[in-house]
């Protein structure tokens, strides 16, 4: 039973540790602001560039940074054309006018009877 206590006091130390590193994550803009710039290109490059007291320094690229930049960490769009399929079969599905006249000129068919036995 005791190590079960020991664990939800680890479980609330855990906790109360992530807690304060969120707060210092949180802070340190406040307490060190520094001053950031986004250079943005036509081609949708990005640098984010950073004032400190050594100097300008570039970041990392993030494309969360600028709204107009997000499109470039997306895939390519997929370009959704499709080529005209040949009827390989075009022609011989045309009517013929001989073959209309033929059908409409015909004797009827002969009436449906029994099966012939042999």
């Amino acid at each position: 039973m005791s190590t079960l206590r020991h664990l939800a006091v680890l479980h609330r130390c855990v906790l109360a540790w992530f807690l304060l590193s969120l707060g210092v994550a949180v802070a340190a803009p406040v307490v060190h602001p520094q001053a950031m710039e986004l250079v943005c290109s036509a081609a949708g490059a990005i640098k984010v560039i950073v004032q400190t007291d050594d100097g300008a320094q570039e970041l990392a690229p993030s494309h969360m940074d600028c709204p107009l930049c997000v499109l470039t960490g997306a895939p390519p769009p997929t370009v959704g054309f499709t080529l005209p399929t040949p009827l390989p079969l075009a022609r011989a599905v045309q009517s013929i006018p001989a073959a209309r006249i033929a059908a409409a000129t015909a004797a009827p068919l002969p009436a449906r009877g029994p099966p012939s036995l042999l």
